[in-house]
């Protein structure tokens, strides 16, 4: 091992234990943009330590600086004997560096568990890049009870973001120091979402508004946050570590941006999907039709667009699952409308539900 290799590796794993460490102390104070910025700085060291390790210049000479963690990761995902990162990995990156960039020059507000989340994914990652490219184990440096702990287990990527949007429903409830409580726990979801959508644009008090705003009139979080509905949480609690680790949903492929696109991050999930296609719930569909939701419920029942593929389907994120519609079934129902009265169908609606 080159000698500036083996300096980059001990200081990606002394940030990493060092950032563990600060997620497992007992005090809150400064806790979170702590570990998101020591867990960052390693990543960023263990990647320019992977790069010289396979033969990879870092330095640039038109800046006179090494090279910066987007570089890193567009070299790690490169083809031949450099790669040794897949595209779902540089997602994970993706999400930790935009995470630590919000801590770093503004705030934002991280619940435990979606802290947990992160640093857990992180772990797992450090360990499986050194694996693969140092072919070393993460315990020859560290013992394995010096790991990210938590008093709740990992949880379903679905419920977890379920009751994140529910508590952002109640605190929006409120005013003054509520509501601004609110916004910050959406930045961090919004940072995430357009992390994995490779976007860097960066997230503005109005956007989140309108996110807000979506939130308090009931929108299914799937619709309003596409890119987090792509992924899903899996766990292997084989060993005695847990390792947990982001992963795209089959079906959703992720495709590398152009280098040099304005805004752009190096990867993202390419949204040609099912919640693309089935892009209303019930609700959604009673506001476009200009029926209550019951008298909608009825039209779908009478129509049978449950039984109709192209109209409708239950799509399953996580381990919850949700009833979704294509906007074939408007055109659908309208029609159907033009031959019977909504009067009629909630008659005989109404009668079936009875007998």
């Amino acid at each position: 091992m080159k000698r500036v290799t083996r300096i980059l590796l001990n200081k990606a794993i002394d940030s990493l234990i060092l950032s563990i460490e600060l997620f497992n102390r007992p005090i809150d104070r400064g806790r979170t943009h702590s570990v998101l910025i020591l867990l960052d700085h390693s990543f960023e060291m263990l990647l320019k330590a992977a790069l010289v390790h396979r033969g990879v210049k870092i330095y640039d000479r038109k800046t006179k600086q090494t090279i910066g963690f987007d570089r890193c990761i567009r070299n790690a995902i490169g083809s031949g004997e450099v790669r040794f990162l897949t595209e779902e990995q540089a997602l994970t990156l993706q999400m930790i560096n935009s995470m630590r960039d919000a801590e770093q020059h503004y705030y934002l507000e991280l619940s435990e568990d979606m802290l947990y989340v992160l640093v857990q994914t992180g772990f797992t990652l450090f360990k499986d890049i050194l694996k693969e490219v140092f072919e070393k184990d993460l315990k020859d440096y560290m013992p394995t009870r010096v790991l990210p702990i938590s008093t709740s287990p990992p949880k379903d990527i679905g419920i977890l973001f379920e009751e994140e949007i529910n508590s952002v429903r109640s605190l929006l409830k409120g005013k003054g120091r509520k509501k601004s409580y609110a916004l910050a726990k959406l930045h961090a979801l919004q940072i995430i979402e357009k992390s994995l959508q490779g976007d860097r644009t960066p997230v503005i008090p109005r956007h989140l508004t309108k996110i807000a705003k979506k939130i308090k009139e009931g929108k299914k979080w799937p619709d309003i946050f596409p890119g987090i509905a792509s992924i899903s949480l899996t766990t292997d609690s084989s060993g005695p570590t847990i390792s947990l680790r982001f992963t795209k949903k089959e079906g959703i492929p992720i495709h590398v941006v152009p280098e040099g696109t304005p805004g752009a991050m190096v990867v993202g999930i390419k949204r040609v999907n099912e919640l693309s296609f089935y892009s209303m719930g019930r609700d959604d569909l009673a506001k476009k039709l200009g029926l209550t939701g019951p008298k909608t419920t009825a039209t779908i029942w009478y129509f049978k667009i449950c039984d109709d593929p192209e109209c409708y389907k239950q799509i399953k994120i996580g381990k919850l699952r949700f009833k979704r519609y294509s906007p074939k079934a408007i055109k659908v129902i309208k029609e159907g409308l033009k031959d019977i009265s909504i009067e009629e169908i909630w008659y005989k609606y109404w009668y079936e539900r009875e007998r």
